[in-house]
């Protein structure tokens, strides 16, 4: 079966597309460039550096802008997704969704409506494992976007690793955070995974944030060998 990967350059996404490879082809990636920063929908920070990604892993990347209105972005999505199946003869799409029935459900939509199979490797699963597994596996993430109290500054640019699992534990316990961002709380930058020919290596960036809200914008990056 040939698959597309909606594809944000984050975890889920990356992790996803890393499940489906192991058990069929995947012969595209699809990215949603909002120009809504708030999206219902696509994630924004860095998507830019989704070129560099497809790139640092080997296939070929569609890119699609959407101005981001809420629903009206369902047929960019759309369009995008039909492309794919006309360029690439795919048979179905995979998505990171987690746990967002807002996202999976419309996008089974737009699937049904293409006759694609909509699959989500990473549905429903336990969020904390499921960022053990990625630090375990050798991912590097970093956290390119926070959107909640207490998260801060500090946050920004910080590589995903045990000690920060530990932390979003206890914020989880205290605040009733989502651990790994999925009520929008934080967004994250894979810089590299067992799966890339080359890792991304960040030559300059810069931080833009106020209070419990911000971003890192990647300004310029790299490939280097593994």
């Amino acid at each position: 079966m040939k698959l597309g990967v909606l594809f944000s350059g984050g975890k889920d996404s990356t992790y996803a597309l890393d499940i489906a490879m192991q058990k069929e082809e995947v012969v595209c990636l699809i990215a949603i460039v909002s120009k809504n920063k708030e999206s219902y929908m696509f994630h924004t920070p860095n998507i830019h550096i989704t070129d560099l990604q497809a790139e640092a892993i080997g296939l070929p990347l569609l890119k699609v802008e959407t101005e981001g209105a809420k629903e009206k972005e369902l047929e960019d999505l759309e369009r995008a997704i039909k492309t794919a199946k006309d360029k690439y003869n795919i048979d179905g799409i995979v998505t990171g969704a987690i746990q967002s029935v807002y996202q999976a459900k419309r996008i089974e939509d737009i699937c049904n409506r293409l006759d694609l199979k909509c699959i989500n490797p990473l549905w429903m699963k336990d969020q904390v494992e499921l960022l053990n597994e990625l630090v375990d596996k050798g991912y590097n993430i970093i956290i390119s976007g926070i959107f909640a109290y207490p998260l801060d500054e500090t946050w920004l640019g910080k590589k995903l690793d045990k000690d920060m699992i530990e932390k979003l534990i206890t914020l989880k316990d205290k605040y009733e955070i989502n651990p790994a961002g999925e009520g929008g709380e934080l967004e994250t930058t894979v810089l590299d995974a067992p799966f890339f020919k080359k890792r991304i290596i960040i030559t300059d960036s810069e931080t833009k944030a106020k209070n419990n809200s911000g971003i890192i914008i990647i300004k310029d990056a790299e490939l280097v060998d593994r």
